[in-house]
């Protein structure tokens, strides 16, 4: 027995598979998960690209923001592992699924580096030119992967 196969069988993730209500909780979690995690990088986003919040420090707003948006990512990898566990072995040999995975891993290094990067940023009289590229890349590169993660793969 593979390890999909075996992890579709343990009885947590049958008793989900085989609910409707909980495979629908799980799923309604994935989702309002995924927009606190989007919507939290827009504000941080928006305030490093100066279109919002321009009164505000942004080292002070990623600090409010943080849990927040780590309390989204952590929900929705949860979520969507259980999501993940109840379809494996069809999943795991998936390609859209593995681009899908890959996307992830690169929007959480590169919002690693933006984020480690606000707290520098926040403290000057205004935000450099490199932080709004990078801002503005990570809010388009995020819309455009959750919506085409959301269009294209259960």
């Amino acid at each position: 027995m593979s390890f999909c196969q075996w992890l579709q069988q343990t009885p947590l993730i049958a008793a989900i598979t085989n609910s409707p209500f909980l495979s629908t909780v799980v799923e309604v979690v994935h989702y309002f998960s995924l927009f606190l995690l989007v919507g939290s990088i827009c504000i941080l986003d928006l305030r490093l690209l100066g279109l919002a919040s321009r009164q505000r420090n942004a080292a002070e707003l990623a600090n409010e923001m943080l849990p927040v948006l780590w309390t989204g990512l952590t929900l929705n990898f949860l979520s969507g592992f259980l999501l993940f566990a109840g379809d494996a072995t069809t999943l795991v040999d998936n390609w859209v699924f593995q681009i899908k995975l890959a996307v992830i891993l690169l929007a959480v290094v590169f919002g690693a580096i933006v984020l480690r990067g606000v707290r520098k940023w926040g403290n000057l009289p205004g935000v450099p030119l490199r932080a709004r590229l990078l801002a503005f890349v990570w809010f388009i590169e995020r819309h455009h992967s959750s919506v085409a993660i959301l269009s294209f793969v259960p």
